[in-house]
């Protein structure tokens, strides 16, 4: 009987949503195999999504490595592009018409504004002194534009983005790992893309639309996203969603203290394999690193569920 079929169906809806803008590198993997583990010892589902929505940036064969580097692993999805499931399509390429519902339900309510800044007036808002994490707080410059004033700028050929108009108040939720996190959207970050010019869906709303729609209650993923949850949260209430629970991870590092990138080869499971590692080995390797197991001794991921 396989780790799949042991699931108790708890509720716990967990997902890892890969990019395909290059092959995984180990800090990936590492939280692919968290986010599985931590569903799995839920006794819940695990999704697998494929984050493809900006398709400049897509590379030709990634998303079949990806798939084939995860498998190789032993990490199995109940859902997803190869499983099919309920509510699919897994690839957000595909997924179009839920972001138009999204969009059109949050203009409905009067949350979105279009936003004509062109690059070089977003570049001067960028070269403001003390910008944030998530750099400089956009500063509502089309918020309040007049009808007129929008028709003028349509007819000077500009195309809009759509901006989010984030309420006041400070957004508070509490990690799992980084424990309670607060963060006032409107005062740090302002009104956000949830639409750019091209058309493309911004992340932040994809992933909410896709967290949504797929019933997704449980978030694993790198820390690096920690700052973005709080605007997530507000972009699920007003979509009248449930809020899931998060965990975010801490990243893998290089000998230098950089952040792995998928542009280095040298970072992800090609060299392992060429060296002759099984895929026990490996998973030992990122066990060891997430502090589940004390020495990277070879391991299945099967075993790891059984382990507390």
């Amino acid at each position: 009987m396989d780790v799949k079929t042991q699931a108790r169906d708890t509720g716990v809806r967990g997902r890892y949503a890969p990019s395909p803008t290059g092959d995984l590198h180990l800090g990936n993997l590492r939280t692919a195999l968290l986010a599985w583990l931590w569903a799995r010892r839920a006794g819940g589902r695990c999704v697998l999504r494929v984050e493809d929505l900006d398709l400049p940036r897509v590379r030709a064969g990634v998303t079949e490595r990806m798939l084939a580097d995860l498998r190789w692993l032993g990490l199995d999805w109940d859902e997803g592009p190869a499983e099919g499931g309920p509510y699919g399509p897994y690839r957000q390429s595909e997924r179009a018409a839920l972001y138009e519902h999204a969009l059109a339900r949050l203009r409905a309510q009067g949350m979105l504004y279009p936003c004509y800044c062109s690059r070089a007036e977003l570049a001067r808002i960028a070269s403001a002194p003390a910008p944030g994490e998530d750099g400089p707080r956009y500063p509502g410059t089309c918020r309040h534009l007049t009808p007129r004033e929008r028709e003028a700028r349509e007819r000077a050929g500009r195309r809009p983005a759509w901006r989010f108009h984030v309420p006041p108040g400070v957004v508070t939720f509490t990690d799992a790992l980084c424990g309670p996190q607060a963060q006032d959207v409107a005062a740090t970050v302002g009104d956000f893309i949830v639409q750019r010019s091209d058309g493309i869906i911004a992340y932040q709303l994809a992933v909410v639309v896709d967290d949504g729609w797929m019933k997704i209650n449980q978030v694993v993923r790198g820390a690096d996203l920690l700052s973005s949850t709080p605007r997530q949260i507000l972009l699920a209430r007003a979509l009248g969603w449930p809020i899931p629970t998060y965990a975010h991870v801490p990243l893998l590092t290089d000998a230098t203290g950089a952040k792995l990138s998928k542009r280095d080869r040298a970072a992800g499971l090609e060299p392992l394999r060429a060296a002759g590692m099984t895929p026990e080995a490996v998973i030992g390797r990122l066990a060891a690193g997430a502090g589940l197991i004390p020495e990277p001794v070879p391991i299945s991921a099967r075993e790891l569920v059984a382990m507390r």
